[in-house]
This record gives structure tokens, sequence and C-alpha cells, in this order.
């Protein structure tokens, strides 16, 4: 594995390499000494065009749990502010000896244009793009989902069977703001990648064109699919309102007809089965696409998925600078 761009890029071993060296960085961070010596000596960059909080952070804590040494580059408070170029900064970085350079872009396809237009040496692994991907957050919702739903025994009617290593037989649905989610984009390729069944539930205008090419269900019916499907997981996805122009129009009549109609609320919690588990990538919008009841119901994984987050960026910054997953081109 030689970058992290994408999830459609990494086959089912890889992906399943990816969260079984998590669940085995999991493991270290029980101890009392949290810190490995995997990557002393070695200079991991953030890279970050776009405010970020979470994300940032946990690639930060993974890199120094790891023993590395990290470089926070915010766009804002650098030469990129004065008009310096994404080439002129990645060979800046590569002077610099950067061993590792994790970049957030507000451009789709950047990360891709730094890792093959040779400008660095060093893996580079996409923190999200634009609207297109988001995969370590794709890895931390499919290594959440495992370790909850791993030994789950579905009903002897759908001879699903136990959920082994990747998500096979698992019914997942992700509801809201597709259109601009990059999070969603990388769980549809990477859930089905390892099995999983996958439905998107969003209004029309929330659904970006092309859609019905992607290996997943649609609908626009939240109710009836969660009557149907019985999903063992829900994700609520972000309403991106900083992304949705006014002079466009509205996306939907009002906020309170999109919460009726696609917000996760105390009756659409109690339809769910016994064991589902209730995901959002954060950070949310809180009376919109999911009430407070939800968010902080025992179903809730949510704070789980940030604590989830560090291991899964310490496994992959461990099998691109310190690993051999045996693996090209991911």
């Amino acid at each position: 594995m030689k970058h992290l761009l994408s999830t459609a890029d990494l086959s089912r071993s890889e992906a399943v390499t990816i969260l079984d060296t998590a669940a085995q960085m999991a493991a270290t961070q029980e101890r009392a000494v949290k810190k490995l010596p995997t990557l002393r000596g070695r200079t991991v960059v953030n890279l970050f065009f776009e405010d970020s909080t979470r994300t940032r952070i946990s690639f930060e804590t993974a890199a120094k749990r790891l023993s590395a040494d990290v470089i926070n580059f915010s766009a804002k408070g650098s030469s990129v502010s004065k008009g310096e170029s994404l080439k002129d900064t990645a060979l800046t970085l590569k002077a610099m000896g950067a061993d590792a350079v994790i970049i957030r872009h507000q451009a789709s396809g950047a990360p891709h244009t730094l890792a093959h237009a040779g400008w660095l040496d060093a893996p580079v692994i996409n923190a999200g793009d634009g609207t297109h991907q988001h995969p370590t957050q794709a890895l931390l919702d499919a290594y959440t989902m495992r370790r909850h739903l791993k030994g789950e025994v579905r009903g002897a009617a759908d001879s699903k069977g136990v959920i082994g290593r990747d998500l096979s037989g698992l019914s997942v649905v992700l509801v809201g703001d597709v259109l601009h989610s990059r999070v969603a984009r990388a769980n549809v390729a990477l859930l089905h990648t390892l099995g999983a069944q996958v439905t998107l539930v969003a209004p029309p205008t929330l659904l970006p064109v092309g859609v019905d090419v992607w290996p997943c269900a649609v609908s626009y019916d939240l109710d009836a699919v969660l009557r149907e499907h019985q999903p063992d997981a829900l994700m609520m996805l972000r309403v991106q309102r900083e992304r949705m122009s006014s002079a466009g129009g509205g996306f939907f009549p009002s906020p309170l007809e999109y919460s009726r109609l696609y917000g996760l609320d105390q009756r659409r919690l109690d339809m769910l089965p016994g064991h589902a588990i209730v995901m959002h990538p954060g950070p949310m919008n809180r009376g919109l696409e999911i009430s407070a009841q939800a968010a902080d119901s025992p179903r809730s994984v949510i704070v789980e998925q940030v604590a989830n987050g560090v291991a899964v960026r310490m496994a992959v910054l461990y099998l691109l600078l310190a690993g051999t997953s045996g693996t090209e081109g991911a």
C-alpha cells in the first residue's frame, strides 16, 4: 500500500488488513504507556487547506502515539494564503524531509495530484477532498461496525450468520445529505467491498447525478427503509449547509420539513432492531438530522467513532511507513 487516497482503491484483503491492524493498535492503547516506538525518527505532516478539529487532532494523536514527529501545516497561516501553489508547498515539504503527508483540501482530486505528480517521494493520505472521498472516516466507521456487530447472529429466516473479519451480510443505511458528503462516497465503496448491503436515503435534491450506478440501493422514504431493511447500522449524515448556495435555491423546503422526513427521532429509533447502532461522522446538527435523544441514546456509538479514529489512523500510518501488507497501489 503506497498511498491511501480512496476507499475504492482498496481490495477486500487490504481493507481487512487495515481493520485487523487497527484492532491491534487499539489494544495497545489500553496500556498504561500508550506510546509505541514504531515511527521514531519519522516526520508526518498534517497539510490542511480546510478547517478541521476531529480529523486533524486524530491524525496528530495517531502519529505521536507511534512516536513520529508531527508538523501541523494550516493554509491560513502559511504562504498558501499569499498564493503559493500546491506544487511549491509539496516541494517545500519534500525539502524538509517529510516521510508522510496527510492532506485535507477543498478541491476534489488534490490528494491524487499530490501523490502522483512526482512532487513528493512520501506516502499521501487523503483526509478529505472536496465532496470526493474521506477514506479514513469510512475505515473507522467500518471498524466501529465490526467491533459492535461482529458476533451478531441474524435471524434464521435471513441466514446471514455471524459477521466475520469483513462485514458480509450487514445491512447499513446512510441517511441525509449524500450530494455534498465525501463520507457517504467513501463508505458506500468500502462497505460494498467488505460485503455489506448499503442503502442511501435522501430527498431527490440531495442525491448526486449518477448515484444510480453506485453499488447500493437508493430510497426517498426513511420509514419504509427502516421497516423493510431492519438495518444493523444507521448512519445519519450531516446537512452541509456551508456547501449549499442560497443563490441556487433551497435543497429542502425548511429545516422542520427535513427533520420530519429524514431526521432520526425517538419514534424512528424505536423502529430499529435491538442490536442496531446509530452513527454520525460529526459534527452533528442536533435537532436537524438527529435529535438529542438519538444522539445521546445507548444505541449511539458517535463518541466511540472518534476514539476508534485514532486506532484506525495509527494502523494506516503503520502500514504505510513501517508495515508490510503485501499489497501495492492502494
